[in-house]
């Protein structure tokens, strides 16, 4: 029997795999998981200090702690890491873990290239964390990588194109492996509409992957040869246009927006029926309203492109398409409501969080909503309103998806329970001061304040340092998160086989009667 094939408790034993080599050379899925889910909690706290950066510019008007070139380098950079170095390898490595065992696989279905995906994000970035020590400093042309904004970067330049090259690499290979695992690898008389609905989001989503990434490095491609080799796709001067590398990368840049949220669908639709005590409302609608969402992701891109002066009949195309990505996402909101209804719920911190969930994305999807609106965007566009309208989406929505998934299957990965209290206290924490950090500044938009400055008229200073406070709890509630999970892998209370149910008294026997939809007989017809 290969390792790749042994269970867990077997890859613990001390044999001559333990220590670094096991990690080094593992081919088992839960170990590249933990690797993959370790390395984007790492990227987390990066990423984060670069926002407390930001933030902490912005406490009040004027230039306090760092100059304006160093400024825009924390924006590109905190950007890059959140997306392609927290968010992304943390749902990997969820799959990494829970696919296999969901689909009744032995293992991922390509184990060594498993490995070679997650080995080469520390290297893509160790070199985009190294810009930062080249003269010239880190990418400054937004995360975005504008022309002929990013053309002027000097030495990191061509650090930041092979940086995402390589993260571009490791996300398509993994997209293979998911693909390959849920098509071939199921369990006997699981047919694809019998899944549950995290390997139908996953599945999906790795499609996107692989449609959008080599549109990506080919955009990025293309910004190389125009800097190193005399042509000139985006360069004004030699008959290019730098609209166009916008076309190329919001074609890219929308799906991957659904790529981030997505398999956060998945791991809420796991959830929530599990604390409602009720399956699912409306499956089938559920993959199909999925599969909607992927289609319509590729058809919308030039909704970030409103203000570059495209034709009319451009505008209203991307305008009602846009609005028509909300039907399939309010059926998701819809049945996820509908499950709970009359359901037999408990609030235990993964409940929790896939409730802030519900409220918060859809308050980010309403003012989304807003931005399809062609005159209302061309007021809106680069204000705060906007980056109000994506971290609503990417903070309570992925993020608190990821959170909810860590508290959901810890006890499954570690045999032990978390510390239900402080996981509460960082749920609480953590709601309330994402909502204080980034409500505000869609006020702060509507009056006016662009996005990516440095400094600001004294209108704006009074939501600002709201903001900045908001942003400082946050970040400082986050060691509460790393806390929990490394007290909960130490030891603890021991999980039972029946974690939400028996070790909390949740059984059906309580005192109150079954609900009316018990499932366990058919409903009468009345």
């Amino acid at each position: 029997m290969s390792t790749e094939t042994l269970t867990h408790d077997e890859h613990h034993d001390h044999g001559p795999e333990s220590g670094l080599k096991r990690w080094l050379f593992t081919t088992n899925h839960k170990d590249i998981g933990t690797l993959y889910l370790l390395f984007s909690l790492l990227m987390f706290f990066v990423g984060g200090a670069m926002a407390m950066v930001i933030r902490a510019e912005l406490f009040q008007p004027g230039l306090q702690f760092v100059d304006p070139a160093f400024y825009n380098q924390m924006t590109t950079m905190h950007a890059l890491i959140m997306i392609f170095g927290a968010v992304m390898p943390a749902f990997v490595g969820l799959a990494n873990w829970m696919l296999p065992m969901m689909v009744g696989a032995p293992d991922m279905a390509l184990p060594r290239m498993n490995n070679w995906s997650f080995w080469i994000l520390p290297f893509a970035f160790t070199l985009l964390l190294s810009t930062l020590f080249m003269p010239g400093g880190a990418p400054a042309g937004g995360w975005t990588m504008y022309p002929p904004l990013v053309l002027q970067l000097g030495d990191a330049f061509p650090f930041l194109i092979f940086s995402v090259h390589l993260m571009g690499a490791s996300s398509i290979m993994g997209a293979i492996n998911i693909i390959v695992t849920i098509m071939n690898m199921r369990a006997p008389g699981m047919s694809l509409l019998k899944m549950p609905l995290f390997p139908w989001t996953w599945l999906i989503t790795a499609y996107l992957l692989i449609a959008v990434m080599p549109v990506l490095a080919g955009a990025v491609t293309m910004l190389l040869t125009d800097q190193f080799f005399g042509t000139s796709f985006f360069t004004a001067s030699g008959g290019g246009d730098p609209v166009m590398f916008q076309h190329i990368f919001w074609f890219f840049g929308h799906p991957e927006v659904y790529i981030m949220i997505l398999p956060a669908f998945g791991i809420i639709s796991e959830v929530i029926p599990t604390f409602a005590r009720k399956k699912l409302f409306g499956y089938e609608a559920m993959v199909y309203a999925t599969a909607s969402i992927a289609f319509l992701s590729f058809i919308v891109w030039a909704h970030h492109m409103f203000t570059v002066g495209m034709p009319l009949s451009g505008q209203l195309f991307f305008m009602i398409s846009t609005m028509l990505i909300a039907v399939p996402t309010g059926v998701k909101v819809f049945n996820w409501v509908a499950t709970m209804w009359r359901g037999a719920m408990t609030f235990e911190t993964p409940m929790l969080f896939a409730l802030a969930f519900l409220f918060l994305f859809t308050i980010g999807g309403f003012s989304g909503l807003m931005l399809a609106i062609v005159p209302a965007d061309l007021q809106y566009h680069d204000s705060y309103f906007v980056v109000a309208h994506f971290h609503y989406v990417l903070v309570p929505g992925a993020i608190f998806s990821i959170m909810c998934a860590v508290y959901y299957w810890l006890p499954k990965w570690t045999g032990h329970m978390y510390n239900e209290t402080l996981g509460k206290w960082h749920f609480w924490l953590s709601t309330i001061f994402v909502n204080v950090t980034f409500f505000p500044q869609h006020f702060l938009g509507l009056a006016g304040m662009p996005r990516r400055i440095p400094d600001y008229s004294t209108q704006f200073a009074d939501f600002n340092w709201i903001s900045s406070v908001g942003a400082f709890g946050f970040g400082l509630s986050q060691l509460l998160f790393v806390y929990i999970i490394f007290s909960c892998i130490r030891g603890g209370q021991k999980a039972t086989d029946r974690v939400w149910e028996g070790s909390h008294g949740l059984e059906w026997t309580l005192p109150s009667p079954a609900p009316y939809h018990s499932f366990e007989t058919a409903p009468e017809i009345r």
